[in-house]
């Protein structure tokens, strides 16, 4: 062991251990620190800001000095939001999205 190495060590017990502060502070603390309900109405939408900041850079690549950039995958998602809306049906919105880029890649690739 170096001498250096204390601080890797000390930098991954540290984020470990505020890994688990956050995570189950809620769970622990939840009953001593209620959460304002303006906090609680903003938290119902976590998982769908969550969702978007995932999604919408893979549909719409940016690249430097010019913007984002139309992709193949931004047309199958619209036919996948669309088969969604008609039918509500998650199989079909998976089956056709994935169907929808295949083809397009395939006419257009």
């Amino acid at each position: 062991m170096q001498a250096d190495d204390w601080y890797v060590y000390a930098a991954i017990g540290l984020l470990a251990l505020c890994s688990l502060i956050t995570r189950a502070g809620y769970m622990v603390f939840g009953d001593y620190l209620p959460l304002p309900d303006g906090l609680r109405r903003a938290l119902r939408y976590a998982p769908a800001a969550a969702l978007t900041a995932i999604v919408v850079p893979d549909l719409l690549p940016w690249r430097a000095g010019v913007g984002p950039v139309f992709d193949l995958k931004l047309v199958a998602a619209l036919v996948a939001v669309a088969v969604y809306l008609r039918t509500r049906n998650a199989v079909l919105v998976i089956v056709s999205g994935m169907a929808a880029l295949w083809l397009l890649r395939w006419a257009f690739g």
